[in-house]
């Protein structure tokens, strides 16, 4: 099974809001999810965009998870390294 850390979309059209998630792959971008790992909210202040516990996304990435390029952007926002 391969599995990503990838965004859900919440919000409306206009308003949107983005958990990041750990899904399998085979799944639908809304779909079933393994855990969550925080949120990504791009109307804010910049400061406030972006928040997750690094600690779940740290242990993921050690059990083989991949991050999409728009996720791996995020954590480099805030200094996370990869």
């Amino acid at each position: 099974m391969s599995v990503k850390i990838r965004l859900k979309k919440f919000g409306s059209k206009a308003r949107p809001y983005y958990r990041i998630v750990v899904q399998d792959a085979r799944e639908p971008r809304d779909g079933r999810t393994i855990e969550e790992l925080g949120i990504y909210h791009p109307i804010e202040a910049e400061e406030k965009q972006v928040a997750f516990d690094a600690d779940k996304v740290r242990s993921w990435l050690d059990k083989g998870a991949q991050p999409t390029d728009t996720v791996k952007s995020l954590l480099n926002r805030k200094n996370f390294t990869l």
